[in-house]
């Protein structure tokens, strides 16, 4: 059996798991809303320039992060399962409608799914990222693009966009 067909009980993942000083439902609003998405979802000194979201199962994860060059990369993902407040389950390998995605040349190829979970913690969030791949390689190549950097990075930068949010 190829080793990509193969059951790997998260072999291939990458985890970025903290608990977070931002209650949950404003964790939950920072992943959901695009003007929110705009202001945190790239590391710096990269932005993200455009956001499109629709928040359902088969629904758009569309969003366009542009380099301190200029230079733009469209992504386009597709949910699987919106749980309010506690999961959200969005993939890569899927456009819209679950209809299967193609290459978008100018785009780093990774095809993965991550499964965001949110508990509440007392005032605070257990935030965990699971990045799901195919494969071994996949894994590495994001890992080595700088998966732990970058999603920590992010994720700095969303508690602090969620401490200027008012409520």
């Amino acid at each position: 059996m190829p080793e990509s067909t193969k059951r790997n009980d998260g072999e291939f993942d990458l985890v970025l798991s903290r608990t977070v000083d931002v209650p949950r439902a404003i964790v939950w609003e920072a992943w959901t809303k695009p003007q929110h998405i705009k202001k945190w979802f790239t590391p710096a000194p990269w932005t993200t320039v455009d956001c499109e979201i629709d928040l359902r199962p088969g629904g758009i994860f569309r969003f366009v992060m542009r380099s301190p060059e200029g230079q733009e990369f469209p992504y386009v993902s597709c949910y699987l399962e919106v749980a309010k407040p506690e999961k959200l389950i969005w993939t890569r390998a899927l456009g819209p409608g679950y209809r299967p995605m193609s290459y978008v040349p100018g785009t780093v190829d990774i095809p993965f799914t991550c499964i965001l979970t949110l508990a509440d913690r007392g005032g605070k969030t257990d935030y965990t990222a699971r990045v799901l791949h195919k494969d071994k390689a996949d894994s590495k190549k994001h890992e080595d693009m700088g998966f732990h950097l970058g999603w920590n990075q992010c994720l700095d930068q969303l508690v602090e966009m969620a401490k200027r949010l008012p409520g």
